[in-house]
């Protein structure tokens, strides 16, 4: 992985084996990135997406395998108990032509993905809502 900042974007290039999300909180721990949003393109052959299940109120789990190209990387940075929180979804087409996407959990870039992180001024903290039984944004008073 390697980052450059430019003003309130940061450009990110991932490499062959390194992990999305584990690449994007090093740098938004870094950077000390509290707020911002998230967009990229690459490749990757290996990750987990989720769909969120409204029945059961939990995410259904789908592992991927195999080169697929990235059409959308897209979500946004926030916090959670001071610490970078990471809400991405993930459009991707494999070598069949069949487009897959979702939740992201994480993925291993095969050869590699160009994310930009767009910083906010503020800041937004993610907190459980047991209503949904998922973290939602909430807004500093």
């Amino acid at each position: 992985m390697e980052y450059r900042v430019f003003d309130e974007t940061i450009v990110v290039r991932l490499d062959k084996g390194d992990k999305i999300a584990k690449c994007l909180l090093e740098v938004a721990k870094a950077e000390n990135v509290a707020l911002a949003s998230v967009s990229g393109i690459g490749a990757v052959d290996d990750f987990e997406v989720g769909i969120f299940d409204l029945d059961k109120s939990e995410y259904h789990h789908i592992h991927y395998v195999g080169n697929h190209e990235i059409n959308a990387l897209t979500g946004n940075l926030t916090t959670q108990n001071g610490k970078p929180y990471l809400h991405v979804h993930i459009t991707c087409t494999g070598r069949d032509g069949k487009v897959v996407g979702g939740h992201l959990f994480d993925g291993t870039i095969s050869l590699t993905a160009e994310i930009f992180l767009h910083k906010v001024e503020g800041s937004a903290e993610r907190r459980f809502s047991p209503n949904l039984n998922i973290n939602t944004i909430s807004f500093p008073q």
